[in-house]
């Protein structure tokens, strides 16, 4: 083999990187339709985990190539670059972290004049503004809240009044909590003349609020007995789906025999009995499906979720074979699976067993196998040649300065150029603090100037003499 040059070399590692530019845009494209899909739906939380378990990515990888697929979607100037390999993967993945619709065009000259660290700074700039703009924002809101209480001449009091976001939410949820403690004993009972309407609910929610603030302080309770849900189920149901009977919430709302199996697998269990009448004739204590010691050892055992590509370290002890139809409570009977997956197998269509190994086995819903480890997929002889010559059926013509910056060597001046880009800086009324690479900042006085708008992208970095000395 002949032995190329330091300048070949070089030339053939920047043309080779272009190519895999251009494949990494078809990758996100494939990706972002992949996600919106649904194709990773199939027992996975999300199409980063997916991702994961497939393909072999980290997780923080899987997630960020999710989330640049999706932010190119709105980006057709970026994903456009990508695709001509203009831009590398660096680059557009800082450039998608702030870019809207509105934005991309200023922020696609940046990335062409500049090297991915520029780029890298300017972004980090650009969300300094963001920052200190949302601040702004936040601040103007919490100063402008206020609450008028305030007497009619018939004595009705009128209330008005502005809150922010979270203190909003907060009233809307200890509204919503004081009316269904007022309202829930009257359900099922037939109420004297018509029912109080919304409003008037949410005004003797509020009076329950104040009288509660007042003499007895509002206690939200243990957490544990707060989020108990409580689901009656009738034995046959539980052992079978297809069963006729009862499978209620404790509302009487009604649930899935399947939901009953999943939160019956580890949960704690009252046995009640009735007679021919409907009437309990006994009532055992309450116990635990799974004992404490148990639940130590199989979280020992499995630590964690043993759903294929998974791996969330906790989750909830499920039974192979429900103890409702006859499955032990043992060690071998049971398996560790997250809330996710956890219902996927009970409600979802998604089978477990264990083989005589010991080796868990998953099945999807229409049957076939659920492999721990993907299947390998096949790989040319020469993969470098195949994305070379889709690239040319393409007409996409690559070479060593493809992706070359228009940089000239001279120095950022982050501060002019967010100046320059961003849509806040150039709108806003007063100075802009922004950081230098030096970890200091930099006070810039925000204008709006034509010429700096419709500058060309191999300017925007060699203005920045020109500005600095200006008066």
């Amino acid at each position: 083999m002949q032995t190329l040059s330091l300048d070949q070399l070089g030339d053939e590692i920047a043309e080779l990187s272009a190519h895999l530019d251009a494949a990494t845009a078809r990758l996100l494209d494939l990706i972002r339709e992949f996600d919106a899909r649904g194709g990773w739906n199939n027992g996975f939380s999300c199409c980063a985990a997916w991702l994961t378990w497939r393909v072999g990515l980290a997780p923080g990888a899987a997630r960020e190539h999710v989330r640049v697929a999706r932010a190119l979607g709105a980006l057709p100037l970026l994903a456009r670059a990508l695709a001509r390999a203009e831009l590398s993967y660096s680059k557009i993945r800082a450039l998608t972290r702030v870019a809207t619709p509105e934005t991309e065009e200023r922020l696609l000259a940046a990335g062409r004049a500049g090297t991915t660290e520029h780029v890298e700074r300017i972004v980090r700039g650009w969300r300094r503004v963001d920052r200190n703009a949302e601040a702004r924002e936040a601040a103007r809101q919490h100063a402008g809240r206020a609450l008028h209480v305030y007497p009619d001449t018939d004595g009705i009091f009128f209330l008005r009044g502005r809150l922010t976001a979270e203190v909003g939410a907060l009233l809307v949820q200890a509204l919503a909590a004081a009316r269904e403690a007022l309202y829930q004993r009257a359900r099922g009972k037939e109420a004297e003349g018509d029912p109080p309407t919304m409003v008037q609910q949410q005004a003797d929610a509020l009076a329950l609020l104040a009288e509660t603030a007042l003499h007895h302080g509002i206690d939200p309770g243990a957490p544990g007995e707060r989020y108990q849900v409580v689901v009656h189920v009738d034995a046959e149901v539980l052992a079978d789906a297809d069963q006729p009977g009862r499978s209620v919430l404790e509302d009487g709302a009604r649930v899935p025999a399947g939901t009953s199996q999943r939160l019956a697998c580890d949960a704690s269990r009252v046995v009640m009995r009735h007679d021919r009448d409907g009437r309990v004739v006994e009532v055992d204590a309450r116990t635990r499906t799974i004992p404490p010691a148990l639940r130590r050892a199989l979280h020992h055992r499995d630590r964690g979720c043993r759903f294929p590509g998974c791996g969330v370290r906790f989750g909830q002890g499920h039974h192979i074979r429900h103890w409702a139809q006859g499955g032990p409570t043992t060690l071998s009977n049971l398996a560790m699976l997250c809330r996710r997956h956890h219902r996927a197998v009970h409600e979802e269509g998604y089978g477990l067993d264990r083989q005589p190994d010991g080796e868990l086995r998953f099945r999807r819903p229409d049957g076939r196998v659920l492999p721990e480890v993907p299947l390998p997929h096949e790989v040319p002889d020469d993969p470098v040649q195949a994305i070379r010559a889709r690239h040319d059926a393409e007409g996409l013509v690559l070479h060593a300065r493809t992706a070359t910056p228009g940089w000239l060597g001279e120095r950022l001046d982050v501060g002019w150029a967010i100046d320059v880009l961003h849509p806040l800086a150039l709108a806003s009324p007063s100075p802009l603090i922004v950081p230098r690479s030096d970890n200091s900042t930099h006070e810039i006085n925000v204008r709006s100037e034509s010429e700096d708008l419709a500058l060309p992208a191999t300017n925007l970095l060699s203005k920045t003499r020109a500005h600095q000395s200006r008066p």
